[in-house]
C-alpha cells in the first residue's frame, strides 16, 4: 500500500540525492580530472598510440577519484563562468606541459638511436613508428622501447603518478600557476636532451670514428682497394657488437636518466606554485 505525497513529505521526503547535487558532484569530478587526465595524454608511455584510448579515461577517471579524496576539489559553482573558463583552460595547460616536459627528456634516446643510425649506414632501416607518425630508425625504436622498460623497471610510472597528485597539494586547483616555470622547464629539458644524447651515443660514434680513420689510411697506402666493399658491413657488424656490449651501460644510463626527467618535473611543480 503507497503512502499519500503528504505523508512522505511529513516524514522527510524521499530517499536519495537531489538532481542538483548530482549535477555538482559530476562538475567537481570533473573538475579534479582535467589535469591528470590532460599528463596521461601527453606522457611518454601514459600516452602512447598503442595504449587503448579506453584505458586512458579508466585510468584518469579513477585517478581523478583518487584526488577527489587526497585535496578539497572546489565546486565550479563557486566560479564564475570566466574564472572557471580560465581553471579548467589551466588544468589542462599544467598537465600537458608537465607531460611534454617528461616527454622532451624522453626524446634523447630517440636522438641518440638516429645518430647512431645515421654514422653507422642504417638510415635506411627505418619502419613507421606509431609514436611520432612518420619514419624512425630501427635502432632509434629500439632504444626508445630499452628506455621504456628501465622507466618501468624503477617503478617511474607509479613515481611520476605520485609526483603529479602531489602537485595538486603544492598547486591547487583554482589558483594560478607560474606558467614561467614551466617555460623555463622545458627549455632546460630540451637543452638536457641535446647533452643526454650525446653521452648516450659518444662512446658508438667514437669507436665509427675510428674505423673510417682505419679505412681512409688503408685508401691511401692501397688506392684500387673498393671502400665500400667491406668498409660498409663492418661499420654495421661493429654497431650491432657495441650496442650488444652497451647493453648493460645503457641499462643504468637510462634509469639515471628518468630518475632526473622525474626529479626536474618536481621541481618545476614546485616552481610553478610560487606563481
Amino acid at each position: 500500500m503507497f503512502l499519500p505525497l503528504t505523508e512522505l513529505e511529513s516524514l522527510g521526503g524521499l530517499p536519495g540525492i537531489e538532481l542538483g547535487q548530482v549535477i555538482e558532484m559530476l562538475s567537481v569530478y570533473f573538475l579534479a580530472s582535467l589535469r591528470i587526465g590532460a599528463f596521461l595524454v601527453s606522457a611518454p608511455l601514459f600516452g602512447s598510440r598503442s595504449i587503448p584510448i579506453q584505458v586512458r579515461i579508466v585510468t584518469s577517471g579513477v585517478l581523478g577519484m583518487v584526488v577527489m579524496g587526497l585535496v578539497d576539489v572546489p565546486s565550479p559553482v563557486s566560479f564564475d563562468n570566466l574564472l572557471l573558463l580560465s581553471v579548467i583552460f589551466t588544468e589542462i595547460a599544467v598537465g600537458l606541459m608537465s607531460g611534454l616536459i617528461m616527454t622532451i627528456w624522453f626524446a634523447a634516446v630517440v636522438m641518440a638511436g638516429e645518430k647512431i643510425a645515421t654514422s653507422a649506414g642504417l638510415g635506411f632501416a627505418a619502419q613507421m613508428d606509431p609514436e611520432s607518425g612518420g619514419q624512425t630508425p630501427v635502432v632509434s625504436r629500439a632504444l626508445s622501447m630499452f628506455m621504456l622498460m628501465a622507466f618501468l623497471g624503477i617503478n617511474g610510472h607509479l613515481i611520476v603518478l605520485r609526483v603529479m597528485l602531489d602537485s595538486y597539494l603544492h598547486l591547487p586547483i583554482g589558483q594560478m600557476p607560474a606558467f614561467g616555470a614551466f617555460i623555463e622547464g622545458g627549455i632546460a629539458a630540451a637543452g638536457s636532451m641535446f647533452f643526454a644524447a650525446t653521452l648516450i651515443m659518444l662512446p658508438i660514434i667514437i669507436v665509427m670514428l675510428l674505423i673510417n680513420l682505419s679505412a681512409g689510411v688503408i685508401t691511401r697506402s692501397s688506392p684500387q682497394l673498393n671502400l665500400f666493399s667491406f668498409i660498409f658491413p663492418v661499420n654495421m657488424l661493429a654497431v650491432f657488437v657495441l650496442l650488444y656490449l652497451c647493453v648493460d651501460v645503457f641499462g643504468h644510463a637510462f634509469s639515471e636518466l628518468a630518475m632526473t626527467a622525474l626529479e626536474n618535473l618536481q621541481i618545476t611543480i614546485g616552481a610553478a606554485s610560487y606563481g
